[in-house]
């Protein structure tokens, strides 16, 4: 019996090691492609055959929604699940791909559990699941699956994961809560979104470049981990513009001196490849984005 076949793809190198380490942790039989934007992608489906395909939205050359539109227009891949991974959760965007066909949506930053769920379903639907578990050479595809949650981000290393809470008390949407006064004046200068698989928290930017930014959030129950994906909001100008920055945290430190320190400093290392994202970036960058002074509960 023939292997379920996978095409995953995105521009940033990151994000595609993220999803292929994640899907051959859960579903040992399955075959997975990549392509680095979607005229890649063109060429694998029209002489490869594929049973799922995973993709970003945003990519140079020809974005997601481009190549799900070429997709829906061949006879052969009018069927095809297509899964839309993407930071654009605006209504109208998803109402778009909606009418270009997408049979799922699944957003940035994500958890294993959520993009294997996703990916489970999809090929539920299509019926696919019988022949993944058969080509799996002799692990079950359940078994386990608790101890790898973010296996894909911590390089297997069980320890960097903390214990999912108790069933009588699920954990709330958003891990930490924004703080009682605001980190940065009221202007809004200098501050973002930084958005987790576990929720968003509002953050201070304490510096910005092209390839990372310096972050300060106020501390929760839950830290976030070392090379964790995330994903960066930043909205600016009078029209709400709002900049959308992939990435991952490369660091994870007290903001204090102390042990006990309500506040953390974090380290996020952008992903993007995009021309566009880096040009975005470097306006933000002109504007003077970053808030390089930062005083705890001011």
């Amino acid at each position: 019996m023939s292997k379920v076949s996978v095409l995953v793809v995105d521009d940033a190198p990151f994000i595609r090691d993220l999803v292929k380490k994640a899907l051959r942790g859960y579903f040992p039989g399955i075959r997975i492609e990549d392509a680095i934007d979607g005229r890649k992608a063109q060429q694998l489906l029209t002489r490869e055959r594929f049973d799922l395909v995973l993709c970003d939205w945003e990519m140079p050359e020809m974005s997601g929604l481009e190549l799900l539109t070429w997709c829906r227009a061949q006879e052969a891949l009018k069927i095809l699940p297509f899964i839309m991974v993407t930071s654009r959760g605006d209504k109208e965007n998803v109402v778009q791909a909606i009418q270009s066909g997408v049979s799922d949506f699944i957003g940035k930053p994500f958890s294993n559990e959520q993009l294997t769920s996703k990916v489970r379903k999809a090929l539920g639907r299509a019926g696919k699941l019988d022949a993944l578990a058969a080509s799996a050479p002799t692990r079950n595809m359940v078994t386990g699956m608790a101890n790898d949650s973010l296996a894909a981000l911590t390089g297997g290393k069980a320890e960097a994961v903390r214990p999912a809470p108790s069933p009588a008390a699920p954990a709330p949407l958003v891990q930490a809560q924004a703080p009682a006064r605001p980190a940065a004046p009221a202007s809004g200068r200098g501050q973002g979104q930084l958005r987790l698989a576990s929720g968003t928290l509002t953050c201070v930017i304490k510096a910005l470049s092209l390839k990372d930014a310096q972050l300060v959030i106020r501390r929760g129950e839950a830290l976030p981990q070392v090379l964790e994906s995330a994903v960066l909001d930043l909205e600016q100008g009078e029209g709400g513009e709002i900049a959308r920055l992939n990435g991952y945290l490369h660091a994870v430190a007290a903001f204090e001196p102390k042990p006990d320190s309500e506040w953390l400093q974090l380290s996020l290392r952008f992903v993007d490849c995009d021309p566009q994202k880096l040009d975005y970036l470097s306006r933000l960058i002109a504007r003077g984005t970053a808030q390089r002074h930062f005083v705890p509960g001011a």
